[in-house]
């Protein structure tokens, strides 16, 4: 190159990208930097003004969906994650993941799908009393948290799911848990089952119910620390 054309101004790679190119890059840049899932309002406010967002991220998606890493819509956000086909193969370098046992996961599987539930309202539903340990598992892991207090005698808490329920499950929202017909074919529900039974559709709605009040201010569970081990219900 010669010294003339050294000292003349080199052009702005970012302007001579088509505007659309641009936009691709920039929210490829955006969600492969976050970490966490990022809102759709994040993401228009750092495009350049009048990007079609939603044009972007289906035509990135496409783009991602036959690679190793897809992007994925959970709890109403955007993230870039693990292509599920690969998923079992980067398991082995990670940690063994705590599992609940039986009465954590049917325990969860109620407050999702029964939410605003009190531990007592749990209880009646699986027929046995719940270890208090369960909730704590379950808090502990950001999965559930207390949501305010039932209008009732003795004002128990009551229970709900987190967005990092959704985020750990690949759940866009909270309605894309499996319904009845759906877990009678997965086996979790025996198909010879009273034809009376029902699934509540789940709702997470942030509001409080007419029956809740919220949660005192000072209300802290600073002063529980993580369970070592997870106690067997009683029966």
């Amino acid at each position: 190159m010669s010294a003339e054309a050294a000292r003349a101004p080199q052009p702005d790679h970012e302007a001579t990208l088509p505007e659309r190119a641009f936009g691709l890059r920039l929210l490829e840049a955006m969600l492969f930097a976050a970490g966490e899932p990022l809102d759709e309002a994040t993401l228009a406010a750092r495009l350049p003004e009048g990007s079609d967002l939603r044009s972007l991220l289906t035509e990135l998606a496409a783009d991602y969906a036959p690679r190793g890493v897809n992007l994925v819509r959970v709890a109403g956000k955007w993230m870039l994650r693990t292509a599920p086909d690969l998923g079992f193969l980067l398991a082995r370098d990670k940690p063994e993941p705590r599992r609940l046992s039986r009465a954590g996961l049917e325990t969860l599987a109620i407050i999702a799908y029964h939410q605003p539930v009190t531990r007592a309202e749990i209880e009646e539903i699986r027929g046995v009393s719940t270890n208090k340990g369960t909730l704590d598992v379950l808090l502990a892991a950001g999965w559930v948290r207390m949501r305010g207090r039932r209008r009732s005698p003795g004002r128990p808490v009551t229970y709900g799911t987190t967005e990092t329920f959704l985020v750990h499950f690949g759940l866009d929202t909270i309605q894309d848990l499996p319904g009845l017909d759906e877990l009678r074919g997965t086996g979790l529900i025996d198909a010879r089952v009273s034809a009376g039974l029902t699934v509540p559709l789940p709702s997470d709605d942030a509001g409080l119910k007419d029956d809740e009040d919220p949660l005192e201010p000072e209300f802290d569970l600073s002063f529980a620390p993580e369970p070592e081990a997870e106690g067997e219900d009683e029966a």
